[in-house]
């Protein structure tokens, strides 16, 4: 989850790593640091929090050299536990995971050496130093095979000036080549200016030597073929918004039309709709948001296509022995194609049998390797941590799948009843300043709770995660029918409770619950496209949403929910981008 980029070429190499740094810093910012390679020395500049604390570090001398932003694993935020590590001749950055450090870490403490931090990642430049003999990346290989978990790591060593070596295992590492000189990065934006890149695959190394770019597998030397070019707009600015959440919340119509999928007009999806006519079962593996997604499409295909849907997450789901039917359709779904629970439910159930679509955002991510198919969500690079239109264009695409399944299936499905989507999103998103409004409301509050029954549980749920993720309030989502069974004993006078209904059938049951609260002097935000119900007593604010078809209401209700907490972020005087303790990319378990 942390962030690392690596430069070695004709020109100096600070300012270009806090630059990329800076494109990096949503996968971590509990502290940052760069080190270069000067006049046979390397130079190490490194502090606590933000890129913005390496001011000054843009000095350093030398045309060579790696940085990294850290999101916290092992060690607490601090300069101590900040990257890059050093020891002997050896200096790294990584990101992952190293599960066995504490046993190879008394290895080395027995051979008498000394550690400066209390981190999983000062181990393996111990282990390099130990197995080098002046082959680097001989000793390179020699630690990796060592190391249990997940590793992306840039080294440089003190015996071969302006060289770059590269490794990874289960994190994404990108290598790229300039006009000026080579690169390695966590993500493309921090390289986005190469001519050139490409991306290193599981079990694979780099050497960068200025314009030289070698690549290694096991057995040698390897060929590889690049990346698709990215341009410079693949490298988002905030342009006249205050924050990247509330400029990518605007961006969440283009993000549903660009994600809406027609499989019956595009050829390419041939091979897919077969699958699709083989289906019994399906089975949806995500965490976070995008499980909450898989919830919304659960509702969706088992009304449209009638075809049994699990939603699991992938934590879970990758621990135990599932049960893989013949016919068993794995969606692993993630935003980034990277989250490490994801990638491991989807191999496993690969390994069964299971024929496995991955729902991404990012092409040549590692999902990418992994799956059968893939179908991509168009909704353009997302810098907030908290994901807002990514969420909105994995429920584009969902929907779009299950109405091709169920016209798979033989069963009646109009596609047309997604086209009025992105007009509409545009309706709801022109009335959430209102939420500016109920933001305050929160405020002192000790809890809040979402609650909504069939599909508007699922944005009730997405609701809760983006309150707590932002504003750092204690919120949970329920069903509505739910509430009674203990959770009611939590609400007293002015506890905030928002309440979704947009399924006409489950109206009546939903407003039950909602005069309970409100009977408890609780104070009931109704999230709505029934105006009948706005003005009801128990209900102290109302928004009103457009209607539309029932099923897809999720799409357009958590917009609204995604504001409120937006807005009471900023109240709370939090940044909506960077929430604490939380990244971007979860590459780690």
């Amino acid at each position: 989850m942390c962030g690392i980029i690596g430069y070695t070429g004709k020109e100096q190499a600070a300012p270009k790593l806090i630059c990329g740094l800076k494109r990096l810093e949503y996968r971590g910012y509990d502290s940052a640091g760069i080190a270069t390679f000067h006049r046979d020395d390397f130079s190490v500049f490194k502090r606590k929090g933000r890129v913005s604390e390496l001011k000054g570090g843009e000095t350093l001398q030398g045309n060579c050299g790696i940085g990294h932003t850290r999101w916290a694993t092992h060690g607490a935020p601090s300069e101590r536990n900040a990257h890059p590590h050093a020891f002997g001749r050896f200096v790294l950055v990584h990101n992952g995971i190293i599960e066995n450090y504490l046993p190879l870490r008394k290895e080395c403490e027995g051979r008498g050496e000394v550690f400066a931090s209390e981190t999983d990642s000062e181990v393996i430049a111990h282990l390099l130093e130990y197995y080098d003999s002046g082959d680097v990346l001989a000793a390179l290989k020699k630690t990796a095979a060592r190391l249990t978990g997940s590793f992306a790591l840039a080294v440089m060593c003190r015996d071969e000036p302006n060289v770059l070596y590269a490794a990874r295992r289960k994190s994404p590492l990108i290598v790229g080549r300039g006009k000026d000189g080579s690169y390695i990065a966590s993500d493309v934006p921090a390289i986005a200016e190469c001519e050139e890149l490409y991306t290193l695959r599981d079990g694979e190394f780099a050497v960068l030597d200025g314009d030289n770019i070698r690549f290694y597998g096991e057995e040698g030397e390897i060929k590889k073929e690049t990346m698709k070019l990215v341009s410079k707009a693949d490298v988002p600015e905030k342009g006249e918004y205050a924050h990247f959440m509330l400029k990518e919340m605007h961006e969440i119509p283009a993000a549903i039309a660009n994600s809406l999928l027609d499989f019956e007009e595009n050829s390419c999806f041939s091979a897919i709709n077969i699958v699709l006519c083989q289906t019994e079962y399906i089975e949806i593996v995500a965490c976070g948001t995008a499980y909450h997604s898989g919830i919304a499409a659960k509702h969706a295909i088992e009304a449209l296509a009638r075809v049994p849907v699990e939603v699991t997450v992938a934590s879970e789901y990758r621990y135990r022995d599932p049960i893989v039917p013949k016919g068993t359709l794995v969606l692993a779904v993630s935003q980034s194609g990277e989250t490490a629970d994801t990638l491991a439910a989807a191999e496993l159930a690969k390994s069964k049998g299971a024929t496995v679509i991955a729902v991404t955002n990012v092409p040549d991510s590692s999902i990418t390797q992994l799956a059968h198919f893939v179908l991509f969500t168009r909704a353009g690079r997302e810098v907030a941590v908290a994901a807002t239109k990514s969420f909105n264009a994995q429920l584009a695409l969902l929907y779009s799948l299950a109405v091709a399944l169920a016209r798979a299936k033989g069963k009646r499905a109009d596609p047309e009843l997604l086209r009025p989507l992105p007009a509409l999103s545009e309706q709801v998103l022109a009335e959430t300043e209102q939420m500016k409004e109920v933001a305050p409301l929160l405020l002192d509050s000790r809890s809040v709770y979402f609650i909504g029954r069939g599909a508007d549980y699922c944005a009730a749920l997405e609701g809760s995660l983006k309150l707590k993720e932002i504003s750092y309030l204690p919120s949970e989502g329920y069903p509505a029918g739910e509430l009674k069974h203990g959770t009611l004993a939590l609400v007293d006078e002015g506890t905030p409770v928002v309440a979704v209904l947009t399924q006409h059938a489950l109206a009546e049951k939903t407003m039950n619950a909602v005069s309970e609260v409100s009977a408890r002097g609780g104070k009931v935000l109704l999230v709505t496209n029934l105006p009948e119900y706005c003005s009801h007593r128990s209900v102290f604010r109302s928004f009103l949403l457009p209607p539309c078809e029932e099923l897809f209401s999720p799409i357009l209700s958590v917009i609204p929910l995604q504001a409120l907490a937006y807005y009471t972020s900023l109240a709370r005087g939090n940044d909506p981008d960077k929430p604490r303790n939380l990244a971007k990319s979860v590459t780690v378990e």
